[in-house]
């Protein structure tokens, strides 16, 4: 149990382990960021190369080291303790800032630059990876490391230097260009195009319908913006990634409403055949997304003009915003 001191103030985690006589490695408390971050030590363990029993046994040494549990070990899941909860939220920040420290030290030294990159899977699938090419090549003092865990990524993370945000409203608080609104399209594999075409509409009624999970309500809103009923498929299936759903309809399984700009390289391939001329405007619009302070960081500002060349809607405003507010 923690106690305030005399001034009524909690001591925080930080606090306290700088009293300690025999401080963690670090090691240690960078397994507890990624096992606290999962609630898994088997996933831990798949992402640090480790067995799930170091991991284990590296949480245990940890705790008989502060003196307090972090975990609370239940037989199928694993929850972070109120200490775990401080110490994840104290920690993780502090373990973020030492390697952004040494990453700059260790580029002065060599003179390389390292920048790190937010991203939704499917557009550095699609997109941002197949033209990083070009990039790299002109900048080979640059090195890139891109993060995709975040399936939607709307908010600009500490640990990333620029991120390609998707969003129903403008970040605020940050350096932000406009690159592209998201529309859907309808799309079946090229076996299914006669079909469509000899259908129509009752094609919806005729072949399963691939649902994306985060857009329940997509068919529903193409539907009604083309004056149709809310279509009652022969099938539902329902994916929680956008590209299973793609992969899905390439394969035939059904139809499916997909991103347009997305999807380009899949038509030009003949992989996905557009279905219908009509498109979902959706609310969404990819942003690209920096921190105000570091404007003048030259591996930025060359990431920021190489995406907005290839990625930017001409139709957008060309101008870079950034809010009134401190970012």
């Amino acid at each position: 149990m923690v106690f305030a001191n005399r001034s009524g103030v909690r001591p925080s985690a930080t606090a306290r382990m700088m009293r300690l006589s025999r401080p963690p490695p670090t090691r240690n408390l960078r397994v507890f960021c990624v096992a606290a971050r999962h609630r898994s030590f088997k996933l831990a363990a798949d992402e640090l190369y480790l067995t799930p029993s170091a991991v284990s046994h590296q949480m245990k040494e940890l705790e008989e080291t502060l003196g307090v549990e972090l975990f609370v070990r239940k037989s199928r899941a694993l929850e972070l303790t109120a200490a775990g909860s401080a110490l994840l939220e104290e920690i993780e920040p502090l373990l973020t800032a030492l390697d952004r420290s040494l990453a700059q030290v260790a580029r002065r030294g060599g003179g390389r630059r390292t920048l790190r990159i937010l991203l939704p899977p499917f557009f550095a699938s699609e997109l941002f990876i197949p033209r990083l090419t070009g990039f790299c090549a002109e900048h080979r003092e640059i090195d890139i490391q891109i993060d995709t865990r975040d399936p939607r990524p709307s908010l600009h993370p500490p640990g990333a230097d620029v991120s390609i945000l998707l969003a129903d409203a403008e970040p605020q608080g940050v350096q932000v260009s406009r690159l592209f609104a998201l529309s859907l399209t309808a799309v079946c594999a090229p076996q299914h195009a006669a079909a469509v075409a000899r259908l129509g509409s009752a094609a919806l009624r005729e072949l399963p319908l691939i649902v994306h999970k985060p857009r329940p309500c997509a068919w529903a809103s193409w539907a009604e913006q083309i004056g149709l009923e809310a279509p009652e498929p022969k099938n539902l299936i329902e994916l929680d990634t956008m590209y299973a759903a793609v992969r899905a309809a390439e394969r035939g399984v059904g139809i499916a409403l997909v991103p347009s700009k997305l999807c380009e390289a899949w038509f030009r391939s003949g992989s996905l055949v557009r279905m219908f001329a009509t498109e979902l405007a959706t609310a969404d619009t990819y942003f690209l997304v920096s921190r105000r302070k570091d404007a003048g960081r030259p591996e930025i500002s060359a990431l920021t003009e190489w995406a907005l060349g290839q990625f930017r809607d001409p139709a957008e405003p060309s101008r870079r915003s950034a809010d009134a507010a401190c970012g």
